[in-house]
């Protein structure tokens, strides 16, 4: 099965993932602490940034995108309990 490498920068933890898995399903496997609401898309309240590797992150859903643009995200912004990554090496932080 391929994996992915995803690394928290605020933490400085690195782990190696199944290709597939959420962000959020990375974070609580580590304990990283990240605040969220729904799990579903819908509240806004789980988004990251994707300091580097957003080419590794499946398409967000139309449901992300547009949560995302009603508050106002960066590009560089996703919802950690839509994107799933893909392979290589993804780097994030809260926000």
């Amino acid at each position: 099965m391929p994996k992915a490498q995803v690394t928290f920068e605020d933490i400085g933890v690195t782990v190696t993932v199944p290709a597939g898995t959420r962000l959020i399903e990375v974070s609580e496997k580590i304990g990283a602490g990240l605040t969220y609401g729904c799990r579903e898309g819908e509240c806004g309240t789980c988004m990251m940034k994707i300091v580097t590797g957003s080419e590794h992150l499946a398409t967000p859903s139309v449901l992300e995108d547009k949560v995302l643009k009603e508050n106002y995200a960066g590009v560089a912004n996703r919802l950690a309990c839509q994107a799933q990554v893909l392979g290589g090496h993804v780097v994030v932080r809260p926000g």
